[in-house]
């Protein structure tokens, strides 16, 4: 088998994969009567033709080390994972390789951060570390389909540093 090492995610490290939404740097707003920060437009959503959608996702929690041994991608939309419990989960995303999924890598939030994969980028499944794991997911509605699976011959074995 073989094994990926998760790393904690950064905006850089995960960059070409999405957007990494979080509250870091200064708020672009102080809003209603200066009690809340506003940091505005952190993510590139992309719904194609069709329109958005927000869904609830109820996620059983996973242990590490975590068998991976499937990937997905959404072609025709974005897709959102935003966590409704103040915990951190699992990232799995890989390259695209001539339509398959190149090396995976595997990222480990912080409470607090959600993140956007860009159309069409290969991904794990929703991976809650830690229960209860209910998800907001902002994902492209529409007519056709717009889900690719790809199950890997041999699978890996994601590990903590």
């Amino acid at each position: 088998m073989k094994r990926i090492v998760a790393e904690p995610i950064s905006a850089e490290a995960f960059a070409s994969f999405g957007d990494l939404i979080d509250i870091a740097g200064a708020p672009d707003k102080i809003i209603n009567q200066g009690q809340c920060e506003r940091y505005h437009d952190r993510a590139n959503l992309d719904f194609g033709d069709a329109r958005a959608g927000i869904s609830l996702f109820n996620a059983n929690p996973r242990e590490m080390p975590y068998l991976l041994e499937m990937v997905e991608r959404h072609p025709d939309g974005s897709q959102a994972f935003i966590p409704m419990t103040h915990q951190s989960f699992l990232v799995i995303v890989a390259p695209d390789e001539g339509g398959q999924p190149g090396q995976p890598r595997a990222f480990i939030t912080y409470p607090g951060q959600a993140v956007n994969y860009h159309r069409g980028t290969w991904h794990g499944v929703l991976t809650p570390l830690h229960g209860p794991g209910l998800f907001a997911v902002v994902d492209r509605i529409g007519e056709s389909p717009n889900l690719e699976e790809y199950w890997f011959s041999t699978p890996y074995e994601v590990v903590e540093r």
